[in-house]
């Protein structure tokens, strides 16, 4: 059935990039869509079509990808400003598939199928995790719900885009609770090795010593291994801002609270990643949390 139908991909940011490219090295011509222009018109440049207008791109879609940041922006790229046929969702055919990859509430994505199924449009609940260099790749993990007609449209464009399509559920919400789970064990675990890094350069270990030790020890964690890199490099570049992780652990809490369900290291990292944004690191690189710590010197630039 892919044969036949189109791709649009919305948000070219550092995920969404990568996925457009995985979906044209599959062999889809794909349609794309990015309010700075510049970045869509540099991907077609490669192959494909870019789309001046959301209304554009859901026209030309079949299977409408959005990897945009958050709810508000996803109620965007649908409903436009709220006028009629602002947006997406008023010029996708009936019986095409919306994929959401945002991380967002689950009562949001709930809602969001029963919005777009009242129109005639099939959804997908789709999270998305790996970072940049795994959706460049094609190898990154998507925690998706959908009904078994929203699959058999979108599946062979889910496996261009990740190796691991998890179906979690027959309805939304599934997937955004378990990247949700996913993005608290995340934030903790950046939160926990500043903690460490900072705590060996209080105390004067060689930062490049002790990062190769933990990288080969019990205590070493993939968010330490890849995020203390950054630190070493002093290289704060946000590939995932520390907002991002205000954001989601912000979720997380949110989720919990509403079951009375005690999250009491969620609730320490999410209040150290709130520092680190009020101290004027909000956009950088999420490993600048460890720039809240008193008394260290970190790595400079080589």
């Amino acid at each position: 059935m892919s044969a036949h139908l189109s791709v649009g991909v919305i948000g070219l940011g550092a995920m969404g990039m990568g996925m457009a490219q995985s979906l044209r090295r599959a062999g889809h011509v794909v349609n794309v869509f990015d309010v700075r222009a510049e970045v869509a018109q540099k991907f077609a440049a490669g192959g494909g079509v870019a789309c001046a207008s959301l209304e554009a791109i859901a026209a030309a879609s079949d299977i409408l990808v959005s990897v945009v940041v958050n709810a508000a922006q996803t109620e965007s790229v649908l409903f436009g400003d709220g006028t009629p046929k602002s947006g997406s969702a008023s010029h996708l055919k009936p019986g095409s598939v919306f994929v959401m990859c945002s991380t967002v509430e689950p009562a949001f994505s709930v809602g969001l199928e029963k919005k777009l199924n009242d129109r005639g449009l099939l959804y997908i609940d789709a999270p998305i995790s790996g970072g940049a260099a795994k959706a460049a790749s094609g190898q990154m993990t998507m925690m998706t719900a959908g009904t078994s007609a929203a699959y058999a449209k979108a599946e062979a464009f889910l496996n261009a885009m990740a190796t691991k399509v998890y179906k979690l559920g027959d309805s939304a919400g599934a997937g955004s609770k378990v990247k949700i789970i996913n993005q608290l064990l995340a934030g903790v675990h950046i939160a926990a090795a500043a903690e460490a890094m900072a705590l060996g350069l209080r105390e004067g270990v060689d930062p490049a010593a002790l990062y190769e030790v933990i990288t080969h020890s019990a205590g070493n964690s993939w968010m330490f291994e890849n995020r203390m890199a950054h630190v070493l490099a002093a290289d704060y570049t946000p590939l995932s801002a520390v907002d991002i992780f205000v954001k989601d652990l912000g979720l997380v809490l949110d989720m919990a609270r509403a079951s009375k369900f005690p999250l009491p290291l969620s609730s320490t990292a999410h209040q150290m990643f709130m520092q680190a944004s009020t101290a004027g690191f909000a956009k950088e690189d999420d490993s600048a949390v460890i720039k809240i710590f008193p008394g260290i010197e970190l790595p400079k630039a080589k």
